[in-house]
């Protein structure tokens, strides 16, 4: 940190310390902020907390109100950066296009459509969703599920005012922009069509914020009167409805972080007896989809990166292997469609998608992309007959561009590749692949971008940031960001440490960073930023770090661990009070996340090694880096008294001066604000925290 870096001249707000503890295994855990998570949650109207709130809010304001220059400086490059008037690639599904577009200085999206034989006449486009009106006079507001009934007539829609993830899901007759006098309260799912466009499937949160239920709602009849069409009984599963390929079928599916179970229901009878693909086993994770009585099913046995396997609805369960599982290719994904299927995975890490055919499973046709490092992956492809696969492609270093892959012929074709209005020369940028060994002999993958004039912008070694998550196994791809250039442009590198607990090179890397192995994600932090110090990218103390949810985790973990490392720490919604959360199985998440982290509350052993490497339990008396933390007031992930809790236990024990400051979005979840330039601010007050607090 710079000894010119400007401090707030008041004090930090100090929450009240009031004693509590809880005891298991033998062993009592103190927690005097314990205060802070109201006992009516999810409701938080306790005055004492909201002032605690509202006093780290202010502290927030009053710390960077000197650099709010800066920080409007920074947010209009950004905005800069954005095509304000934009418009997605239609894609055709039916009888229309449908396309999307942002408006001149709209935060929100725009839904239409237009008839395909008037492809070329603008008269005959039609507003299907406005989600600018639905905004109007929201201090947030999120689009859940969309969709357009079977024959075209109508939309099904569903929008979170607060944050809570909590739905209202609402039937618009598309024609007359009328909306029925249905309305569904409370989902958290997708809204399927069913019964020749007379139902919708959906799944209802319960008082846990849990899906434990497929739900069917006939149009025109009380909500009172739906009907459970499966109901889940293991508090730890989650139930979501979705529709086979050919739109045959409802795929009812079931499951944790480890274990699933799929039902078929017919979409036009969704009243029939469910079918059961194949009873549950515990660590067995399955897909499903059918093509002319042949189900198609993805299958993590007996290979841990999945196999594609086949069966007869006849007999279900009963699965023949049609492309083995293997070390060397992670199978994440099939696709069905009339003629051919697609096949998605990563090898070395990279995305692959590969085109396969019915009548020769021999030939095998993979999709070939320009660049050693990138992300690929299949778009919006609705149609059961398709002929030219939507495809979406970039890297760090090549903004997002569509193409249309035309199968027959094996070739790609650009339809769109992103727009920077204010400039950018790939040009002026590289990207690398990195390979970094960590303290127990793995390697670990990074991804680098930087200037390639770097050394003459900063000395070096200059500053970098250095991006992870690690859980879930969710991978981050070396995607294009046009916020990361406001950074690198001002001499960082930007590095994505690819690191264990996400899947990025398969199931055994995601199985490295969960449950006894956890503390493996940590380690693979810590020493990819050594090693990057060690080649001469950066060096201790000119690192800054992010990263948000389970990554927040990894934030409050490196910390902990190693301090001096870090010039600047910024933590989104961060997952910190892990023993407590993973105690406690009223909360929402909980007895779903076990599978995750372990359950502490029969595992003795599961009990220690989360208290070991909990963030909130393991803060001391150190010094300590500066930090910027997030929370949301609404939100049902990652409560906002975690974050709270842990700023107040920071702010009692660390040695140091450093600026610490907690901001909570009194009326937002966990994603922060919503709208594209609104979040956008938010993205520029923690780059304007990073640069204040690195000196630049």
């Amino acid at each position: 940190m710079n000894d010119a870096t400007v401090k707030p001249t008041n004090a930090p707000p100090r929450a009240a310390k009031k004693p509590s503890a809880i005891t298991h295994h033998g062993i009592t855990v103190a927690d005097d902020y314990a205060w802070l998570r109201d006992p009516r949650y999810p409701t938080v109207d306790d005055p004492e907390i909201l002032a605690h709130l509202q006093a780290e809010n202010a502290w927030f304001e009053a710390a960077m109100a000197d650099q709010k220059d800066r920080i409007d400086a920074l947010f209009r490059e950004m905005r800069a950066r954005i095509k304000e008037a934009d418009t997605s690639v239609p894609q055709k599904d039916g009888d229309f296009l449908y396309w999307i577009e942002f408006e001149e200085g709209a935060e929100y999206k725009k839904w239409w459509r237009r008839p395909v034989g008037d492809k070329d006449d603008k008269s005959a486009d039609e507003l299907i969703l406005d989600e600018v009106a639905l905004a109007e006079g929201k201090e947030y507001f999120r689009l859940g599920a969309i969709s357009v009934s079977n024959d075209g007539k109508r939309l099904a829609y569903s929008i979170d005012d607060n944050g809570s993830e909590r739905f209202t899901a609402r039937i618009k007759d598309i024609a007359t922009g009328e909306h029925l006098p249905d309305e569904i309260p409370g989902t958290l799912s997708s809204l399927v069509w069913a019964a020749n466009d007379t139902c919708i499937v959906y799944s209802l949160a319960n008082e846990q914020w849990r899906t434990d239920n497929a739900r069917l709602h006939r149009l025109g009849t009380p909500v009172a009167d739906d009907v459970e069409l499966f109901h889940e009984d293991d508090e730890g599963f989650r139930v979501g409805t979705t529709l086979s390929a050919n739109e045959k079928w409802l795929i009812v599916s079931t499951s944790d972080h480890e274990t699933s179970e799929v039902r078929l229901i017919p979409a036009a009878d969704p009243l029939a007896e469910p079918l059961l693909v194949k009873a549950r086993q515990k660590g067995v994770e399955y897909e499903v989809d059918e093509r002319n009585g042949t189900l198609f099913v993805l299958a993590n046995d007996p290979h841990e990166n999945f196999r594609l396997a086949t069966a007869q609805l006849v007999q279900p369960g009963d699965w023949t292997t049609l492309i083995e599982g293997s070390d060397a290719f992670y199978l994440t994904g099939f696709d069905l469609f009339r003629d051919f299927y697609v096949v998605e995975g990563r090898q070395g890490g990279l995305d692959t998608i590969e085109v396969r055919y019915y009548d020769d499973p021999e030939r095998v046709e993979p999709i070939a992309f320009p660049e050693e490092s990138y992300s690929a992956g299949l778009g919006d492809n609705p149609e059961w007959a398709m002929e030219r696969l939507r495809v979406s492609y970039q890297s760090m270093v090549s903004p997002s561009t569509v193409y249309d892959y035309h199968v027959a012929e094996r070739r790609l074709e650009v339809l769109k590749v992103q727009e920077v209005p204010s400039g950018y020369d790939a040009s002026l940028y590289t990207t690398e692949r990195l390979h970094i060994t960590a303290r127990d002999g793995t390697d670990i993958p990074v991804s680098v971008m930087y200037r390639k004039d770097r050394a003459s912008i900063v000395s070096a070694p200059g500053p970098l940031h250095l991006y992870g998550y690690g859980a879930y196994g969710i991978a981050i791809p070396p995607g294009f960001s046009t916020t990361r250039l406001s950074l690198v442009d001002r001499g960082f590198a930007y590095a994505i440490a690819h690191i264990r607990g996400g899947d990025d090179l398969g199931r055994a890397w995601y199985k490295g960073g969960k449950l006894e192995r956890r503390t493996n994600t940590f380690n693979d932090f810590v020493d990819v930023a050594n090693g990057l110090v060690e080649r001469g990218y950066t060096e201790a103390g000119r690192i800054s770090i992010s990263g948000g949810s389970a990554g927040g985790e990894l934030m409050g973990a490196v910390v902990n661990s190693d301090p001096h490392l870090w010039g600047a720490v910024v933590a989104h919604v961060p997952f910190v009070d892990v023993l407590a959360t993973m105690l406690d199985a009223s909360l929402p998440l909980t007895p779903g996340e076990w599978p995750e982290w372990g359950n502490p509350i029969e595992d003795e052993t599961a009990f220690e090694l989360i208290r070991s490497y909990s963030p909130y339990d393991n803060v001391r008396a150190q010094d300590y880096p500066p930090m910027l933390v997030t929370a949301g007031l609404n939100d049902p992930r990652v409560t906002y008294w975690e974050p709270a809790k842990w700023v107040a236990r920071l702010r009692e024990l660390k040695t140091d001066d450093n600026v610490l400051l907690l901001k909570t979005n009194m009326g937002a979840g966990h994603g922060g604000k919503s709208g594209r330039f609104e979040s956008l601010h938010e993205t520029a007050e923690e780059y304007g925290f990073i640069l204040w607090q690195m000196g630049l």
